[in-house]
């Protein structure tokens, strides 16, 4: 399995935005609703071996976590307004203080933060922190259940990178370049593709 976390630190936690405003009425949802496309999406076909987490912390009731099981979606198309309608679908659900709760197949919300999502994922793969410091792409080898952690349009924050690396994770670079989120995460589904 393979695995993306990726922090919003302005996405809203609750629904109430416009599908057209994904950008600024959603605090950057827009950013986040690429990355599941970029995650999942192959030409005519949707990768099962793929999770992605969603960590949303803001608006007034975060955080909350959306979960993307390839293995069970349904209703994934790659435009981001309907994307993100299965985020806000999610939104909409009443969440308990613990566990997850099912929108729609493949799609789950929880009441999650950062931390306790590295920390569900612990033991079910290697940490792996994209980060422009790193250990280039194509000297790296790949652990067979990589957990890719990486931010939205901003970088972790000071407290958040401090926690991850408490635990000690691969650090790779994807490039000479900076790229977006969305774009990270293409270039690593094809890596992994390349290096099976």
């Amino acid at each position: 399995m393979r695995y993306f976390v990726i922090t919003g630190h302005r996405a809203y936690s609750t629904p109430d935005f416009k599908l057209d405003d994904i950008c600024g009425g959603a605090g950057r949802l827009d950013v986040l609703v690429r990355c599941v496309t970029s995650a999942f999406f192959l030409s005519h076909d949707i990768r099962r071996d793929t999770q992605v987490y969603l960590v949303l912390q803001g608006g007034s009731d975060a955080p909350k976590t959306v979960r993307f099981s390839g293995e069970e979606i349904r209703y994934l198309n790659p435009d981001e307004r309907s994307t993100a309608s299965l985020i806000r679908n999610a939104l909409l659900k009443k969440v308990p203080p613990e566990g997850e709760v099912r929108s729609s197949p493949g799609v789950y919300i929880s009441r999650m933060s950062f931390e306790d999502v590295m920390a569900s994922l612990s033991g079910k793969g290697e940490l792996v922190y994209l980060k422009e410091d790193g250990t280039d792409v194509r000297d790296f080898s790949f652990p067979e259940d990589p957990v890719f952690v990486l931010g939205d349009d901003r970088d972790l924050t000071e407290e958040e990178e401090a926690f991850l690396l408490e635990s000690s994770p691969a650090r790779i670079c994807l490039g000479p370049r900076s790229l977006h989120a969305n774009q990270c995460i293409v270039v690593v589904q094809n890596e992994m593709d390349r290096a099976e």
